[in-house]
């Protein structure tokens, strides 16, 4: 995997942030606009030019290919194309992930009518999409970097759109492995859980994982 490397200062990256994050934002609302508008059809043809005329201003001048994944020189990410969190990227929740103290990982969020596979619930691909990212990021939450091996999701009930909350965490380590386990839940309890091989990747130069083994209650030890 590649990285692009900006050397670039704290303040520029909020200037980044501030400039670029409401528009995105403006965009996610169009998204979900487009969905469930019943406006006239003379209206549907007003905005439609007005789009075409937004997406041939942003063309002007762009990147060839994908954002990529950027760091700054003191390693702050800027993961802004990333289909779950990127600050840039209108199609992602987006997810804001919390590490707790004993390695879990959360992420509270909403899925609204962008995300919908059958009626009223989140499709089955963006949930494996979100617990992918979750469990990811619950796998490096020892500060060793790892990549999606295997995931396993098993499907308890439908999801229904709406608030929901992810959880993932560490159940065991050895060597370059890692096993991480997690759930997305709604008000009502879990709705999927998942179970994941997490790799660590040959060229780390880093300290390895420590051997843990996976305790009853699912976490950590």
């Amino acid at each position: 995997m590649e990285f692009t490397l900006e050397d670039i200062s704290d303040e520029e990256i909020a200037r980044r942030r501030a400039l670029y994050e409401p528009l995105t934002d403006s965009v996610r609302e169009l998204i979900d606009a487009v969905i469930r508008t019943e406006v006239d059809d003379d209206t549907v043809r007003d905005v439609h030019r007005l789009v075409n005329t937004a997406v041939e201003s942003l063309r002007a001048k762009q990147l060839d290919g994908a954002y990529g994944v950027r760091f700054t020189s003191d390693l702050q990410g800027m993961p802004w194309g990333n289909a779950v969190i990127g600050l840039r990227n209108a199609i992602a929740p987006p997810l804001h992930t919390v590490r707790h103290d004993d390695g879990t990982v959360t992420a509270d969020f909403a899925l609204g009518a962008a995300y919908e596979g059958p009626s009223g619930c989140v499709h089955g691909g963006v949930v494996a999409l979100v617990l992918d990212h979750v469990l990811g990021e619950a796998g490096s939450a020892d500060n060793v970097p790892c990549y999606t091996g295997t995931i396993s999701v098993r499907y308890l009930r439908p999801t229904p759109l709406g608030p929901l909350r992810a959880t993932a965490v560490i159940v065991e380590r050895a060597g370059r492995k890692k096993i991480v386990r997690g759930s997305l839940a709604d008000a009502n309890g879990e709705t999927v859980t998942a179970e994941g091989t997490f790799i660590v990747p040959k060229d780390w130069d880093g300290p390895m994982p420590h051997k843990v083994t996976a305790v009853d209650d699912g976490e950590a030890v």
